[in-house]
């Protein structure tokens, strides 16, 4: 990409948008185009091909959708499953019609079958069952990461570019504990928990499941980097990941010195857990010369100081 390259991120205000933003902007990109949901409505074709017509993006951050955790994907399956699908199809159709020069698309960790072997590796990709309690949002992300593939197959392109990041979390987050992912949803409860003084906080599961978690950030970084080195892809999606996963009852306990919570944190094993384990084998993108460069402890600190400074609301 050149300095002046018009790059269009979708979903600039989110999690991953925010971030790449920042990331875009701090390289020194300067013709940036974003839109909130407001001013286009990316669900509606007419909308997304005017849109493109006028702006003429060469490249395309695609990271617009519908996301959250357990709660989330078991109440509002349709809405994930619809949304997210409708979004993809239509920025790649589009995407594809006006030749941009590429388009990063995000898949997710939940495409993978519940009882990988671990670390994940790409190829595992249908190979099993998936996760129940996340499957109308996975098989949305699976259509997106083969749709990358099948685009690229048929019209004899490398225009899209699928990474499969493990777990994102940090500034711009989503902190509300019924729709959040777990890293964001502690931060919440037990920042809570501190402020009103409670003596014991009583979290999901049994705290065993292994997750790893990736910066924000750093995902931003991995798409720009996927960006810069296209030639070297093959038409293949990429795991993106930081080659390192914890439990979460470590996790609960790490967040609890971020925010200074020294109550006691007990496990209601009733509640589900979800996939026991989820580490991406990241080597395939690490191979090319990417590596993250924000440890967790870091990104926790971040994030919290984040959450502090926009969520005193919840």
């Amino acid at each position: 990409m050149d300095k002046d390259s018009r790059i269009y991120v979708a979903g600039h205000t989110g999690l991953l948008g925010s971030a790449l933003i920042k990331k875009l902007e701090n390289n020194g990109f300067h013709n940036i185009i974003a839109r909130t949901h407001k001013e286009l409505d990316l669900t509606r074709y007419d909308d997304v091909k005017s849109f493109f017509r006028k702006n003429k993006p060469e490249y395309v951050f695609l990271a617009a959708g519908t996301t959250g955790g357990i709660i989330a994907n078991r109440t509002y399956p349709y809405r994930f499953l619809h949304i997210n699908i409708a979004i993809q199809d239509n920025i790649f159709e589009v995407a594809n019609e006006y030749s941009v020069k590429h388009l990063v698309f995000y898949g997710s960790s939940c495409i993978y079958p519940k009882h990988s072997s671990q670390p994940i590796k790409e190829e595992y990709l249908l190979s099993g069952k998936i996760e129940e309690t996340s499957e109308a949002y996975a098989i949305a992300k699976m259509a997106g990461v083969i749709a990358c593939k099948t685009y690229n197959t048929q019209f004899n392109t490398n225009r899209f570019i699928a990474l499969v990041p493990n777990t994102m979390y940090g500034p711009s987050d989503h902190f509300d504990t019924d729709n959040s992912h777990v890293l964001s949803a502690l931060i919440t409860k037990l920042h809570i928990s501190k402020e009103n003084k409670e003596k014991k906080t009583i979290l999901w599961g049994n705290g065993s499941p292994r997750r790893e978690f990736i910066f924000s950030e750093d995902v931003a970084d991995a798409s720009i980097f996927a960006v810069e080195h296209s030639k070297e892809l093959e038409n293949k999606h990429y795991n993106v990941g930081v080659g390192i996963d914890i439990s979460i009852k470590d996790l609960a306990n790490m967040i609890a010195s971020t925010v200074g919570y020294n109550g006691e944190i007990s496990w209601d094993k009733s509640m589900p857990d979800g996939v026991p384990r989820k580490l991406l084998d990241s080597n395939r993108f690490m191979d090319l010369g990417w590596k993250h460069s924000v440890p967790l402890e870091a990104g926790l600190s971040l994030a919290y100081r984040w959450y502090l400074e926009n969520n005193q609301d919840l």
